[in-house]
């Protein structure tokens, strides 16, 4: 049996964006897709694929308390692997995954740069547990600072 795949393992403290303020998620993909090129983690045609997929095959989840989305693309333009996490401090809109014509205030979100078939699943299936529990979710949005949120991540063994 092989240990599960921990969001810990994939996060980088510079595609880790706390309290930040977005337009649209076109703005957000945008930022994310900028730092993600820089530092050697997609190819250049990350932003447009995972702006055509996220048009296509929404991932806005509308919870209880919050809502979150977890945009993802294509493994072959991703060369190291990672997961950025973003707090806003102003809900972003993303569409709905369960309904079209819905809309979900995205008040975090985890951008998925993934590359192997099997680890982006794992990933899902990790993060919906994280999704199930309100009071850490609650802590990720509360956190001021990367390095809190790092902590929390940490310190709750995800």
């Amino acid at each position: 049996m092989t240990e599960a795949i921990k969001l810990s393992d994939y996060l980088n403290e510079s595609l880790v964006f706390t309290q930040k303020h977005y337009s649209s998620n076109k703005e957000l993909f945008t930022e994310v897709s900028t730092v993600a090129f820089e530092k050697g983690y997609v190819r250049e045609d990350f932003l447009e694929r995972v702006q055509r997929r996220e048009e296509t095959f929404p991932t806005g989840i509308q919870l209880e308390n919050f809502g979150v989305a977890i945009p993802h693309t294509d493994a072959e333009c991703v060369h190291k692997e990672f997961v950025a996490v973003i707090t806003n401090t102003e809900p972003v809109e993303f569409k709905s995954m369960e309904d079209l014509s819905q809309t979900v205030a995205a008040n975090i979100v985890f951008v998925l740069g993934l590359n192997q078939p099997h680890a982006q699943l794992e990933m899902l299936q990790s993060l919906m547990g994280l999704l199930q529990n309100p009071d850490l979710l609650a802590q990720l949005l509360a956190a001021e600072t990367t390095e809190q949120l790092l902590t929390i991540v940490k310190n709750n063994n995800l």
